[in-house]
């Protein structure tokens, strides 16, 4: 688990984690990103916290939605810069 800053929501802490894991490669383009009970377990939070970090990543792209499957990994622009 992350120690969480006082001054700043919990999900917006645990979507630059998953932000970052993203850019680093961690997790790559189309693979698996974690379920939103693995992020429960992984940072201790409330569903609806994880819920709202899932939902922050697919409104910025980054990840995408599979019903049925789970969220993945959304491919990178051919103009963006990897990392």
């Amino acid at each position: 688990m992350i120690e969480f800053a006082p001054d700043q929501p919990r999900w917006r802490q645990v979507a630059e984690v998953v932000r970052e894991r993203i850019a680093d490669g961690t997790y790559p383009p189309r693979s698996r990103v974690p379920s939103v009970l693995q992020l429960q377990a992984e940072f201790g939070i409330a569903t609806a916290t994880g819920q709202k970090v899932h939902r922050a990543l697919r409104d910025e792209g980054l990840i995408y939605t599979e019903p049925g499957l789970g969220s993945f990994v959304a491919d990178r622009p051919a103009d963006s810069p990897t990392p």
